[in-house]
């Protein structure tokens, strides 16, 4: 479909004079370029929102600066978080960019400014990963289930795929879309590795599995292209609806999904790698990204500090009680 867009611009081109295409037609257009995509329902999502708050009549090459600075304080104004209108303003400016390549006019735009307040790191506890993993338990029972007799299979195999996915995101640290897409060929069951590829960085590591990865991946080995499939058979794509529902219901305040790839850095840092090791391990593709972990480094190093010198000093002491004796 793009290669007949191509060449129907070409001839336009070649009159000397670029076609128009308006803004509601050319977010369509992306959005279909971007189907079979893990984030595509994510791109709907955000279309749905600009087309309700966007003149999508208009050509894009009508589209000004100040119309998305508008977009931005009229969502501000209404509670939507900074992040959110990111996501919001990314698909005008995937959707511009896109144009622009297909070869259609464009308006020269500048697109608002947000800032992103980093919160705290979070990570989980041994106790809250425990309570955590209570909650997400397949065989649980509770309001909202059905008894575990009566459940439908499909409901069954999404209960297990939250909670197969949580432990996984929890030993590997990988990114939601790195585990929740991955295929079997990049699973080797004999050498118990996963050859993650990091899309976001363009970077690939080979992981070993814990013992408990092993054993969810030996028992869902089958006959799909993905670890963890959607209905379709497809890749899973964004869906933590279960998970987050079971963060809310054990009170872990302030945790997300992204805390799972927190807790592996912190442990793995409190166990004594350093933080260029950890950095490897999670695929960041600058040490400043991980430097994010830099205090929990440093913390344990003043514990190793403390128990030196208290070593130090009970030596010392014993030495004192010897030689007066």
């Amino acid at each position: 479909m793009e290669a007949e867009w191509r060449t129907q611009l070409h001839a336009n081109m070649y009159l000397g004079k670029k076609e128009r295409i308006r803004l509601g037609e050319a977010i369509t257009r992306y959005c279909e370029s971007r189907k079979g995509t893990p984030s595509y329902k994510g791109i709907l999502s955000c279309a749905n929102v600009i087309a309700a708050h966007l003149p999508i009549s208009k050509y894009i090459d009508e589209l000004q600066s100040h119309d998305l600075e508008r977009f931005k304080q009229r969502r501000s104004d209404s509670g939507i978080c900074n992040q959110t209108i990111l996501h919001n303003l990314g698909l005008v400016r995937g959707t511009w960019k896109f144009a622009s390549k297909l070869g259609y006019q464009v308006s020269q735009l500048e697109f608002p400014q947000l800032k992103i307040a980093k919160p705290p790191v979070r990570f989980l506890s041994d106790v809250e990963e425990s309570n955590l993993l209570v909650s997400l338990d397949p065989r649980r029972e509770g309001p909202g289930l059905a008894p575990l007799n009566e459940r439908s299979e499909r409901i069954q195999q999404m209960l297990q795929d939250s909670y197969d996915l949580a432990v996984i995101l929890l030993d590997t640290g990988g990114r939601y879309s790195e585990i929740a897409n991955i295929e079997w060929t990049r699973i080797d069951m004999d050498a118990r590795t996963i050859n993650l590829w990091r899309t976001k960085v363009s970077n690939g590591l080979i992981l070993h599995m814990t013992d408990r990865v092993y054993q969810i991946l030996l028992r869902r080995q089958g006959n799909g292209r993905y670890v963890f499939q959607n209905k379709a058979g497809g890749a899973r794509g964004y869906s933590t609806q279960s998970i987050r529902k079971a963060i809310k219901k054990t009170g872990l305040e302030g945790c997300r999904v992204h805390s799972f790839r927190h807790t592996l850095a912190t442990r793995l840092l409190r166990s004594g790698m350093n933080l260029y090791e950890v950095k490897e391990i999670l695929g960041h593709a600058k040490i400043e990204t991980t430097m994010t972990y830099a205090h929990l480094e440093l913390n344990e190093t003043a514990i190793k500090a403390r128990n030196l010198i208290n070593a130090a000093n009970s030596q010392r002491h014993h030495c004192q009680m010897r030689t007066a004796a």
